[in-house]
């Protein structure tokens, strides 16, 4: 059974549209959700690059498909069929370019095309049920192979981005604290030119003033 949808760009993980009803019967639902956010923001830095991909989280499994820089993902249950899930993605993908394609570059906000969802809804419905007339003909159809789409599981997948995340916070700190080694370098040459100079000043100083007050005295 599908159980979650959520498309989004790929360029920049931006949530363009989802199944506003998804999760609701669902446990956990908000840290799957999560878990789809993270595999959106690991696609935008180039991550996973395959086209087609399940991965698999908990009792489910993601499904998605990339096509013109859009990422389609389902969550369903273990035993529903894959390919099922996968022309269920690509109903959502032909109607989506069709209605929307233009547009897509152009979104500056989550959830621009939040009405698809009329469309994910009726679509999802016509899945749901593997045991109907139409699902068995698709599940039949020898031209629509998914032997060769990869599965992986979700801790291998978003582990990547982690290690990423990790990388870059360290780079991060490592550029702040030299800095502020810098800084305390600066301060360190400074009070040392004070502490050589500083003597010959004052006897500069000193000599100054003797000899403008010999002045002023003759």
């Amino acid at each position: 059974m599908v159980k979650m949808t959520m498309i989004a760009r790929v360029t920049d993980g931006l949530p363009l549209a989802e199944g506003l009803d998804d999760g609701r019967d669902l446990r956990d639902a908000e840290m799957y959700k999560q878990q789809v956010k993270a595999l959106f923001k690991n696609l935008s830095r180039g991550q996973n690059e395959a086209s087609r991909m399940s991965i698999e989280t908990g009792p489910y499994v993601f499904h998605y498909i990339i096509e013109g820089r859009v990422c389609y993902l389902t969550m369903c249950d273990r035993a529903y069929p894959k390919k099922l899930a996968f022309q269920y993605l690509e109903d959502l993908k032909n109607e989506f370019e069709r209605v929307n394609g233009a547009q897509i570059e152009t979104a500056a906000r989550p959830y621009a095309f939040i009405k698809f969802d009329t469309f994910i809804q009726k679509t999802k419905k016509l899945y749901q049920d593997t045991r109907t007339q139409r699902n068995i003909a698709k599940l039949n159809d020898e031209l629509y192979e998914v032997h060769q789409i990869m599965t992986r599981n979700v801790q291998e997948v978003l582990g990547v981005g982690e290690k990423l995340d990790q990388v870059s916070e360290m780079s991060s700190r490592l550029t702040s604290e030299s800095r502020i080694y810098a800084d305390k370098a600066k301060d360190l040459n400074r009070q040392a030119l004070i502490r050589k100079w500083a003597p010959v000043a004052i006897v500069l100083g000193v000599v100054f003033i003797v000899f403008w007050l010999k002045t002023k005295l003759w």
